[in-house]
């Protein structure tokens, strides 16, 4: 596996318009889009909620909090099990600054990873059925054929 060639994103971050439906799912339920992929994942369903509830939380503590650490760590998880190119670096810059496009690409690609074809190979086998010719038996001791033309009459060949 670690020999795989790296690949890139099925779709680029601001394709909204090549799945339209994705981009709509998140600008009207965002929280939704977020919880779905996590879900479709593998992780809990409830990871995203970390990232709306988790600010609120540590500021009332006075814990400043710059990176969703949900989304960063969905999106670094999904470039590694799926070998796609890129760096943490950049996975820190598009969790602070483009959240919902993030979780809409995410979304994209594991439809994508989804709905890749298999490739069946099916190869023709001749299959030769050899069974013995049939064998017509006759009697040890044949009859006699008659003919009878008249009653009473009897001719033999």
């Amino acid at each position: 596996m670690a020999d795989e060639p790296l690949t890139a994103w099925s779709s680029s971050l601001f394709d909204c318009f090549e799945d339209a439906s994705t981009c709509c799912y998140g600008f009207w339920c965002a929280p939704c889009l977020a919880c779905t992929v996590s879900g479709r994942f593998g992780e809990n369903n409830c990871l995203p909620l970390c990232d709306i509830c988790g600010p609120a939380i540590s500021a009332v503590f006075g814990i400043p909090l710059c990176v969703p650490p949900a989304v960063l760590s969905m999106r670094a998880a999904m470039r590694n099990r799926f070998r796609i190119k890129g760096s943490l670096c950049k996975d820190i810059a598009v969790s602070c600054f483009c959240v919902w496009c993030s979780w809409c690409q995410m979304h994209r690609e594991l439809k994508h990873r989804r709905k890749v074809p298999t490739v069946i190979n099916v190869q023709s086998q001749t299959i030769v059925n050899m069974q013995p010719a049939p064998v017509m038996m006759m009697p040890a001791n044949p009859q006699q054929v008659c003919f009878t033309s008249q009653p009473g009459v009897v001719m033999s060949p």
